[in-house]
């Protein structure tokens, strides 16, 4: 899958489930001007499935629309994103989860690396991370915002 070629407008779309070649996201976040920015840096290289702003409705997402990759704020109302996390590996799901937290402590990247997650970003680093994890974990990769670490 190529996912750095850009995606287009839905009227570029040639595929039933979307652009050609591009993968398929739902975004995760309670704060709206957050959930607008993650769309805005992530549409032009991916297919954004839906947005939504807790996570029951995350969970929900991910179980009917089947993306590749679920981007998860840890802290939603009504489940937390590990919670979300741990809920889709129990049903088998194969999605992708990248977390994105404003927390940048080491032990909580091991907890949601342990629930399932691939990728790790923080906040602060969004514009320099998002993408780039995205890629990487669609490759099959792990991807944690530096400087964090898990020594």
């Amino acid at each position: 899958m190529n996912s750095s070629r850009l995606c287009g407008t839905v009227s570029d779309r040639t595929t039933v489930n979307g652009p050609a070649g591009c993968a398929r996201l739902v975004i995760a976040d309670d704060h709206a001007q957050m959930l607008d920015a993650v769309q805005r840096l992530l549409t032009p290289h991916f297919e954004i499935v839906a947005t939504v702003s807790d996570g029951d409705a995350a969970l929900d997402a991910a179980i009917t629309l089947k993306p590749d990759v679920v981007v998860l704020d840890i802290t939603m109302p009504y489940l937390n994103g590990i919670e979300v996390a741990r809920r889709l590996m129990a049903t088998g799901s194969k999605v992708k989860i990248v977390f994105l937290t404003v927390m940048e402590d080491p032990e909580l990247v091991r907890a949601a690396l342990a629930a399932g997650g691939s990728a790790y970003v923080v906040k602060s680093r969004l514009t320099t991370d998002l993408r780039q994890a995205v890629d990487e974990v669609l490759a099959g990769h792990t991807f944690i915002s530096p400087p964090l670490t898990l020594n």
